[in-house]
């Protein structure tokens, strides 16, 4: 199956380009939002493959997965297809509802033509979905294979722009266990918060890189108030990584209680925190049942699977 695809978020599609499929990806000049192309920091097969935008008119293909709402224009206008009634369409919502959860209504309510496939049971049961026809497709994640050392008495957290998205990451969190614990930052834009007391910061690693860090810290921190579920996380516990967060949207389905704490009490958090670096093995003990739980759950055979079911269902 030939799908056209964007290359929004780079974790999620690394996982959907690694099917039997060939996936064609919007590129232009500037390597924009709406044409990125393939990743630059992350390692996808062949069958991902580059479509130059002024190519797309004339690009053959069998169904085409929408991740943002405009995305519906583009393909219309790049290719003079109307996803869902001239070319196969299925719409993939990332996130969680940004505005309150009882009157958040999704952009494709409104009709039925393109089934909406939330990442999460939380995600499709917050939102308003209107009469959409929905599904969920569970995050699958190309395992990182077990990376776990604890070696750093450490915390370590991964939070894109922690500065402008303070409140919805927990930065406010991060900050202040770093006041009294050594905690490692990492992701897009965390430099802005370098010569914070106890705090490294990790700017935008290539991912491979990332994990064998990741691997050497003691706890993974989840602060996240509102998110949809963090490939992050899934990844950390992969990895082998014990969890601490907060108990918010679809983190307690994700992490169950042999994995970590999640606690909305920040003396908690600081409390599992200090008690796993003084005592490695607990650390280690939970960190192994994380990456069990992750690789049953969030496996990659299991998510291709899903995916090609839901393919052949929108395609048939």
């Amino acid at each position: 199956m030939r799908i056209l695809v964007w290359h929004v978020h780079g974790s999620w599609t690394t996982a959907f380009v690694q099917g039997r499929h060939t996936y064609l990806l919007p590129v232009d000049d500037e390597r924009g939002p709406d044409g990125r192309g393939r990743a630059r920091t992350w390692d996808w097969p062949a069958g991902a493959q580059e479509v130059p935008v002024a190519d797309l008119r004339e690009a053959e293909f069998d169904v085409v997965l929408l991740q943002r709402p405009h995305e519906l224009e583009l393909v219309e206008r790049w290719t003079g297809r109307r996803p869902g009634r001239d070319v196969p369409a299925v719409y993939v919502e990332h996130d969680a509802p940004r505005g309150g959860a009882a009157d958040s209504v999704h952009p494709l309510a409104d009709q039925d033509a393109v089934p909406l496939v939330h990442v999460t049971q939380f995600n499709r049961t917050y939102w308003d979905n209107g009469r959409a026809r929905t599904r969920v497709l569970d995050h699958g994640v190309v395992d990182p294979g077990y990376r776990y050392t604890g070696s750093s008495e450490s915390l370590a957290v991964v939070v894109n722009e922690p500065v402008r998205r303070r409140r919805v990451a927990g930065t406010d969190l991060v900050l202040d266990l770093a006041d009294e614990l050594p905690v490692a930052l990492y992701g897009m834009g965390v430099t802005e918060l370098a010569g914070v007391k106890n705090l490294s910061v990790y700017e935008d690693l290539p991912q491979a890189r990332m994990h064998e860090l990741l691997g050497t810290h003691r706890v993974y921190l989840h602060p996240y108030r509102w998110t949809s579920l963090g490939l992050s996380l899934i990844e950390a516990m992969m990895i082998g990584m014990p969890v601490l967060g907060l108990p918010a949207t679809a983190a307690p389905e994700a992490v169950p209680a042999a994995a970590g704490v999640l606690s909305s009490d920040p003396d908690v958090l600081r409390a599992t925190a200090r008690r796993w670096l003084a005592d490695p093995e607990e650390a280690r003990l939970r960190g192994l049942a994380a990456r069990e739980h992750a690789l049953r759950a969030f496996g990659i055979e299991r998510f291709l699977t899903d995916v090609d079911a839901l393919l052949a269902e929108v395609v048939a």
